[in-house]
């Protein structure tokens, strides 16, 4: 490859990678949704769909995972509480174009959000440790 070829593919593979960087406000919106939407976590859903009474132990422990708190009460009963408190915060910025062949042709997009979101799960055995009943509050922010 000639010098001035290699110049001239340089040149187009740097203004490519450039405007490739240059992404829409709309496109960053949707990326720090995606984000938010992220993970393995514990839902109202997950509760109203999974958790019955009736169930062990046990098999709350497998849809749940483990209890934040567990505690017992004078009949040697045990309730289960579950308490997950989120904070999230994402981000998305981008800044492009063709500075380096068209000076000052320089853009700028990006998107932030943050979000809180709370949820409580207070689970009660019975006496042969069976969920007895269940309830749960969440808030989100």
């Amino acid at each position: 490859m000639k010098f001035g070829q290699f110049r001239l593919v340089t040149v187009l593979a740097t203004s490519g990678i450039a405007l490739a960087a240059c992404a829409p406000a709309g496109e960053h919106a949707r990326q720090v949704a995606a984000a938010s939407q992220e993970g393995d976590r514990l839902t109202v859903g997950t509760v109203q769909r999974e958790i019955r009474t009736g169930m062990s132990g046990a098999d709350v422990a497998s849809v749940l995972g483990a209890p934040n708190i567990v505690t017992t009460d004078t009949k040697r009963r045990e309730t289960w509480v579950y308490d997950r408190i989120a904070s999230q915060q994402a981000y998305s910025n981008s800044a492009g174009g063709a500075n380096v062949l068209f000076l000052g042709a320089v853009s700028r997009a990006g998107a932030a959000q943050t979000s809180q979101r709370t949820l409580t799960v207070i689970i009660n055995f019975d006496e042969t440790s069976k969920v007895r009943d269940f309830s749960y509050r969440s808030s989100s922010f």
